[in-house]
C-alpha cells in the first residue's frame, strides 16, 4: 500500500480488487468525476493510492445506504477537494453510522468479495474474535455484520496484536454505551413529559448531530493524544 506521502502505487486492478468493485465500476466512477484521475506512471500506467481506495468506500458505502447516483454526485461534490485519505475514512464513518444493524448469512467466496480481498484462515479466525464474524450453518457460510465488516478487516493489517484491538473494542464500547446512558439522560431530564413519538421524533433529529460530534470530538481529542505522546518521546530524547 501507500502512506500519506509516498506516491500511488496500485494499478487499476488492484485498486478494484482492494475496493471490492470492478474495474468497470471504477472507471465509470472516474468518467462521472467522483474519483480524480489516476498519476500516470512509467509506460503510461495508472497509478491510484489511499484517496482513491477511500473515495471508493465512501461511494460504496453511499451506494449501499441506497443513495442514487445523483445524489452521490451531489455529495461528493460538496466535499472539499483537498481531504485526505484519514478525512474521507471519518466521512464514511459517518454515512455507515447512519444504516441499522444488519447481519446476513453469506457464503465465503462472497464474504471475501465484500472484504475486498481474499481472506486467510487466520483472517477470518480474528475476525471471529472481534465478534464480526460467527460461523453458522451449512458448513462455509457465515453471519456477518455488514456495518462492521470493513473496518474489522482494515484492523487487520495494523501492526497490533489480537489482544491488543479486542482491549480496544472494549474500551470504546464501554465508553460509547456510557456516553450514551448519560446523553438518554440529560434527554429524559430536558422532555420530562413526552409520548413514545416524542422519544422517536427527538432521536431521529438528535442522533446525526450527536454521532457528529462524537466523531469531530474524538479526533481532535485523539489528535492532542497524539502530539503530547510523541512530545514526550522527544523530549526524552532530548534528554538521552
Amino acid at each position: 500500500m501507500t502512506t500519506e506521502a509516498e506516491d500511488p502505487t496500485l494499478t487499476i486492478d488492484e485498486l478494484a480488487a482492494r475496493s471490492g468493485v470492478t474495474v468497470r465500476t471504477v472507471r465509470f466512477y472516474g468518467t462521472r468525476g467522483l474519483l480524480p484521475p489516476p498519476e500516470i506512471g512509467p509506460r503510461r500506467v495508472g497509478r491510484y493510492g489511499r484517496e482513491h481506495l477511500a473515495r471508493l468506500a465512501l461511494i460504496e458505502e453511499l451506494r449501499l445506504q441506497g443513495m442514487t447516483l445523483a445524489a452521490i454526485e451531489r455529495y461528493i461534490s460538496r466535499l472539499p477537494a483537498d481531504l485526505t485519505a484519514q478525512d474521507l475514512a471519518v466521512h464514511r464513518a459517518v454515512v455507515s453510522s447512519w444504516a441499522p444493524e444488519a447481519v446476513e448469512t453469506v457464503g465465503r467466496a462472497e464474504l471475501d468479495r465484500r472484504a475486498g480481498r481474499r481472506l486467510t484462515e487466520e483472517d477470518v479466525r480474528r475476525l471471529t474474535a472481534m465478534d464480526v464474524l460467527v460461523p453458522a450453518e451449512p458448513d462455509g457460510a457465515y453471519r456477518v455484520d455488514s456495518g462492521l465488516l470493513r473496518l474489522a478487516v482494515q484492523l487487520l493489517d495494523l501492526p497490533f496484536s489480537q489482544e491488543v484491538i479486542l482491549a480496544a473494542r472494549t474500551t470504546l464500547l464501554d465508553h460509547s454505551r456510557a456516553a450514551a446512558r448519560e446523553l438518554s439522560a440529560l434527554l429524559r431530564d430536558a422532555v420530562p413529559e413526552h409520548t413514545p413519538s416524542d422519544v422517536r421524533t427527538l432521536s431521529a433529529h438528535m442522533q446525526p448531530l450527536v454521532i457528529q460530534a462524537l466523531l469531530t470530538t474524538f479526533q481532535r481529542s485523539l489528535r492532542q493524544e497524539v502530539r503530547e505522546w510523541l512530545g514526550n518521546d522527544e523530549e526524552r530524547g532530548a534528554g538521552d
